[in-house]
């Protein structure tokens, strides 16, 4: 009897992307559990949390990759892998709000500063993935992701990774803050580069639809039938 082929080479960047989907409420469990005695206990779990988020975010890196240089494209994959970005970031922020903000040595504006964060990156993801999704469904155009779009990515895993690591070496969060304010930038700069991309695309379909709307009254006016353009209906 022939094994299943779910561990097929072509399914490489899916099983990825299942593992990071999997490995994030482990993650999540792991930092907001973590024992907060400023002791032994708190600095081994900074640093396996630290790690296995480092871990984590690397399959990221490698089943885009795989994808991309074998053309390993499913619909599974177009699916579940920015969806699995967007549990993994937002599952850390809200791990590290919850695990710092019942710590007295942490200054309480972090808490504050978080929350703002977790605000921008949601709004931001929800914007994003909304036009992703309605030029989708019409058939037309899919945006990719642009420089600012993975500086963002790339300055979320640092923030995450920073966070963790530099309590354990000092008690000044300079690197946290600084962090934390790139990550909220790049998050708002990548969403407004997104939404201008898109303008044209927006202006150019309510162009469509006036045309569309006009057409009958101009034809009737006329004296002639107005043309009548061939659509498909999906199930």
């Amino acid at each position: 009897m022939k094994n299943s082929n779910i561990f097929r080479k072509e399914n490489i960047p899916n099983i990825l992307t299942v593992i990071r989907a999997v490995l994030v409420p482990i993650f999540m469990v792991l930092i907001i559990f973590a024992p907060r005695d400023d002791g032994t206990g708190e600095i081994v779990m900074r640093l396996i949390g630290a790690l296995l988020f480092g871990l984590i975010s690397l399959t990221d890196m490698l089943d885009g990759k795989i994808a991309r240089k074998y053309n390993y494209v499913s619909d599974f994959g177009k699916f579940l892998d920015p969806l699995a970005d967007k549990i993994l970031v937002l599952g850390a922020m809200i791990s590290l709000m919850t695990f710092m903000g019942g710590d007295e040595g942490i200054p309480y504006i972090f808490e504050i500063y978080m929350a703002f964060a977790i605000f921008i990156f949601f709004t931001r993801e929800i914007a994003v993935t909304s036009l992703r999704l309605l030029f989708s469904n019409k058939g037309g155009h899919a945006l990719a992701a642009n420089f600012a779009g993975k500086v963002k990515t790339v300055s979320q895993i640092a923030f995450v990774i920073i966070a963790l690591i530099e309590p354990i070496l000092w008690d000044i969060w300079v690197l946290t803050f600084l962090s934390m304010a790139v990550m909220v930038a790049m998050t708002i700069i990548s969403g407004i580069i997104y939404f201008k991309e898109y303008i044209p695309l927006i202006m150019g379909q309510g162009e469509k639809a006036e045309e569309a709307a006009e057409a009958p009254a101009e034809a009737a006016e006329e004296g002639t039938e107005a043309p009548v353009e061939e659509t498909t209906e999906e199930n």
